[in-house]
């Protein structure tokens, strides 16, 4: 589509949606079937902390789910392993159902997260196929306006579900509009590439394409860049819950209104980014956007030293997570621009190490148990800095090669 001279706007509008959608079921497995989880440790006869497993197999799932779906769609084309994985996801979610035991729902949730997994790769891939290089980044953050619905509405379904036909039924509801997708799949999504069958799918061979993906100085500084940044974010949403309910006492509504605001944040930033990017390159508007970023994390890290208030915390929350709705779509954007018929896997590596940063910085968040800001403050600098090392590595890099 991007190599033709007329370009059907509402065309590539209704692939964008059908994408946004996809992209949306990995975080929407995730946050809607939480309000669940004391009557998931109830029915099973467990602690309520051992549920959490649920969450840690759907983490590992969709980190190698996307790893596993790269290579597969670089050699078979983006659509017939999307379909593919809609399917797992449908008979997954089935399966999750009629679990009878945790361990039967720790398992069906790592299948799930696979099948989840196939829509979040081919969503940027095949917006890298479909739009010029300069166009990626504005497209990815319409993506993003869709995706950054998930998490605000996905706690209000399960909830309602759940408390009026049981926590089972949210999985009935998950495969039930994953088969809607599948039919918008078929029904609107073109094939963006053709099948390549010098792709090979050896795990030695994938591996090493992988290894060379990494390798790649442009790839490894804005990927790991990106990651950072939301590991930050992800260390946000597993504190939140203690942060705002224990040490600033909200009721669990309050705290849902509050946290759907901070997501709108997100989503606004998002979309704030398209103009910017009209104006200036991605690259100077992700500069930019880092530099703020560690600023912000800077007052909030003295905020929370001398004594964190409410609304000092809240606003500067928002803006952080205004500004992360730029710095995602940018850094994959970047991370992209050198990869065509690698796509693929290249999508696949930049959603796995992003899912494996927020697993990380969500364990550390969680082993702090005293009713504290300090230790997110802490770690948010620390990814926000570290993320704006990387941006300046490459430029340091680039004007030493120019």
């Amino acid at each position: 589509m991007n190599q033709t001279t007329t370009r059907d706007k509402k065309k590539e509008l209704l692939i964008l949606i059908v994408l946004g959608t996809l992209i949306a079921l990995g975080p929407f497995s995730i946050d809607s079937y939480l309000p669940g989880f004391k009557d998931i440790a109830k029915d099973f006869s467990i602690p309520v902390g051992r549920v959490g497993i649920t969450l840690t197999s759907y983490f590992v799932g969709i980190s190698l789910g996307q790893l596993a779906y790269g290579p597969i769609m670089d050699k078979f084309g983006r659509k017939r392993p999307l379909q593919i994985g809609l399917i797992l996801y449908i008979i997954a979610a089935a399966a999750c159902f009629m679990a009878n035991s945790l361990i039967f729902l720790v398992i069906a949730r790592f299948f799930l997260a696979m099948g989840a997994s196939a829509g979040m790769v081919a969503s940027k891939a095949i917006v890298r196929d479909i739009f010029p290089v300069e166009e990626v980044a504005s497209a990815i953050s319409i993506l993003m306006l869709i995706m950054g619905g998930a998490p605000i509405i996905a706690p209000t379904i399960g909830g309602f579900i759940i408390e009026h036909y049981g926590w089972e039924s949210i999985f009935l509801f998950m495969g039930s509009f994953a088969i809607l997708m599948l039919i918008s799949v078929s029904s609107f999504l073109p094939e963006s590439m053709a099948p390549n069958n010098l792709v090979k799918l050896q795990p030695k061979d994938v591996f090493q394409k992988y290894v060379g993906i990494f390798k790649d100085s442009r790839f490894l500084n804005f990927a790991l860049s990106g990651s950072f940044a939301i590991g930050g974010m992800f260390a946000y949403i597993s504190a939140a819950p203690k942060l705002f309910m224990n040490i600033f006492e909200l009721s669990k509504s309050e705290f849902g209104i509050l946290f759907g605001i901070n997501a709108a944040g997100l989503i606004l930033g998002s979309q704030v980014n398209r103009f910017f990017l009209k104006k200036f390159t991605t690259l100077q508007v992700t500069i930019f956007n880092s530099i703020f970023l560690v600023l912000l994390a800077s007052l909030f890290l003295v905020n929370a030293i001398i004594g964190a208030t409410f609304y000092v915390t809240v606003g500067l929350l928002f803006l952080i997570l205004f500004l992360l709705g730029f710095q995602n779509p940018n850094t994959t954007a970047l991370s992209l621009q050198p990869f065509t018929k690698r796509a693929g896997r290249a999508s696949a590596l930049i959603g796995s190490l992003k899912m494996i940063m927020g697993a990380l910085t969500s364990y550390i968040i969680s082993q702090f148990t005293a009713d504290s800001l300090l230790p997110l403050a802490i770690l948010i600098v620390v990814a926000f800095g570290i993320s704006f090392l990387l941006l300046l590595k490459f430029i340091h890099k680039k004007k030493i090669i120019d």
